[in-house]
């Protein structure tokens, strides 16, 4: 389907915000579903880009027109494909796919008393979504955002302006804790006193996410996984981004992206 673009913005540096007007039914897509977007009507770039669903929004047409559904893409100019999106103006239409995959079980999610949301680098897109739902919940949501340096650190603000509770983590030390996000999740554990059931919801790189799995097949803590993988048709139809799991291999566009993450078998 084409959608409109209402707006496309910087936020930082590299990172854009990408804002269209979609049908009514988007409102029923879930925190960790993706679109599957053309960057342009021709074959170069070929392939589409998986980006994942960043927030969910319902605006007034006028005094009688009802709503409309705005949804937001978070995303990073990496390569041709992004370049040429970031390029977009408003009122131009990108032709998209869905919303795709399957997202974040919700119920699990909100079974717990305090939510760790891990992100790795961009692994911050999907998550804002999935705070907003859960911050209904009146949970404690503690949100760990890792990147190389203060400049790969995205949406503070925004997840503070939820009610979650901030840590970041660069790399080079130039924001929060010098180290990895992995890092700063033992610390906060450590750190946190007995408060009954805890989950982990996660995305970012893989060695990041087989890290979490670690810790949390070590400190007994569920966690679901959001997986980054390049994607073909994004359906499941070509079988470009097959992983193994202990039910066999699953597509992670199809019956992914997110995982439980005991499920994923991270060794080669």
């Amino acid at each position: 389907m084409k959608l409109e673009i209402i707006r496309n913005v910087f936020l930082k540096d590299r990172y854009l915000l990408l804002e269209l007007s979609a049908p009514r039914s988007f409102s029923r897509a879930v925190p960790g579903q993706f679109l599957h977007i053309r960057i342009e009507d021709s074959s170069d770039p070929l392939l589409r880009r998986p980006l994942s669903i960043h927030d969910l929004e319902s605006r007034k047409r006028g005094k009688s027109s009802g709503e409309k559904t705005i949804v937001k893409i978070l995303y990073e100019i990496a390569g041709k494909g992004t370049a040429l999106l970031a390029e977009k103006r408003p009122l131009s239409q990108v032709d998209v796919l869905g919303p795709l995959g399957r997202g974040f079980d919700i119920k699990k999610a909100r079974a717990a008393n305090v939510i760790y949301l891990l992100a790795g680098g961009m692994g911050v897109a999907p998550l804002y979504f999935l705070a907003k739902r859960l911050s209904r919940e009146k949970k404690k949501i503690e949100v760990l955002i890792g990147g190389r340096n203060k400049d790969h650190i995205m949406r503070e603000r925004e997840f503070r302006d939820l009610g979650c509770e901030v840590h970041v983590a660069t790399e080079d030390g130039s924001l929060g804790l010098k180290g990895r996000v992995t890092a700063l999740l033992l610390e906060r554990l450590k750190a946190a006193r007995p408060q009954g059931r805890r989950a982990i919801c996660a995305c970012g790189p893989k060695p990041m996410l087989a890290a979490v799995a670690e810790i949390s097949r070590q400190k007994s803590i569920p966690a679901q996984v959001s997986l980054e993988e390049f994607m073909g048709c994004g359906v499941g139809a070509c079988l470009g981004c097959v992983i193994r799991t202990t039910f066999g291999y699953k597509r992670i566009c199809h019956d992914g992206p997110v995982f439980d993450a005991e499920e994923v078998i991270w060794t080669e």
